[in-house]
């Protein structure tokens, strides 16, 4: 029996997700688990619905208040999430 290289099982576990296209949908939930922490509980606690499509973050805010502030600072919140999750997952956010 000859022996094959040795790899880390995280890298054949990221090797397999690739394979079977499940590595963009489990970002897509990282990203989302990861707004609750960007934010802060005070903030997530007006948040509503959230989903991704298109790489474009789509939230439900309860408060006109918060939307507007979010607005302006989008583009950094953007970078935030997707450096929380360590790949490019989304490019705009969408707050209705």
């Amino acid at each position: 029996m000859k022996r094959r290289e040795i790899q880390p099982i995280g890298k054949l576990v990221q090797q397999f997700l690739r394979q079977e296209s499940l590595e963009s949908p489990l970002n897509e939930q990282r990203l989302l688990k990861a707004w609750g922490e960007v934010l802060g509980p005070e903030m997530a606690a007006y948040t509503g619905d959230m989903f991704i499509r298109n790489q474009t973050l789509y939230v439900h805010l309860t408060s006109a208040a918060l939307r507007q502030e979010l607005m302006m600072g989008r583009d950094l919140l953007v970078r935030t999430l997707n450096q929380r999750v360590g790949a490019s997952v989304i490019t705009n956010i969408i707050f209705r």
